[in-house]
């Protein structure tokens, strides 16, 4: 039994672990700010409502908006981001700045992945003023034609394995949703009294 033999077997023991991989899924990632992204012209003075525009991963950019102390994150392209989706979770939550973890298929991004701020229900119970969500929620969403929407969801606090879960999530399910007609999947454990959309 040569090196070469003991080499081959190695290497294809590492193949069949890494199915993303061996399927040619690779991420890249990117930072954004919304202090630092550029504010929407109608947004500015609306209160606790805003939209900015963001620089994304090549000609996609991220779109924030917020309403109601709830945000949406879409993936556009142009400068105004028209046709993003308002997809949010039912309780208070943020996520004005982040790293999106972009999956990519043959160089071309086909999902992503961004940890949310989310409420939970013994945060609402123990408000007493403005509170910081306790709850953090990896958000997949398919990018692609026929727009950007939310795959799935994964607790990130009450999973060891929260971001392989959403990368997962984001390789089987992310290339075939269809917008508006699938419905988002909550995948791994939850959080007691954290809430997803959808129930």
């Amino acid at each position: 039994m040569g090196l070469p033999f003991v080499l081959a077997v190695a290497v294809g023991i590492l193949l069949q672990s890494d199915p993303a991989g061996a399927a040619g899924h690779t991420s890249t990632y990117t930072d954004f700010d919304s202090k630092t992204c550029r504010e929407l012209p109608q947004s500015k003075g609306a209160g606790d409502e805003g939209s900015w525009i963001c620089r994304g991963h090549g000609r996609t950019k991220v779109r924030l908006d917020v309403a109601d102390q709830r945000m949406a994150v879409s993936f556009v392209g142009g400068d105004k981001g028209e046709g993003a989706r308002f997809e949010t979770f039912p309780a208070f939550n943020d996520v004005y700045s982040g790293r999106i973890e972009w999956r990519l298929k043959g160089g071309t991004a086909f999902a992503t992945i961004l940890r949310w701020n989310v409420m939970t229900a013994k945060d609402i119970e123990e408000a007493t003023g403005p509170t910081k969500p306790s709850g953090r929620v990896l958000v997949v969403t398919r990018l692609g034609p026929g727009g950007s929407c939310h795959v799935g969801y994964v607790d990130a606090l009450a999973n060891p394995d929260a971001n392989e879960f959403a990368r997962q999530l984001a390789d089987e399910k992310a290339q075939g949703f269809e917008c508006g007609v699938d419905r988002p999947e909550v995948r791994g454990r939850r959080t007691p009294g954290l809430a997803f959309p959808g129930g």
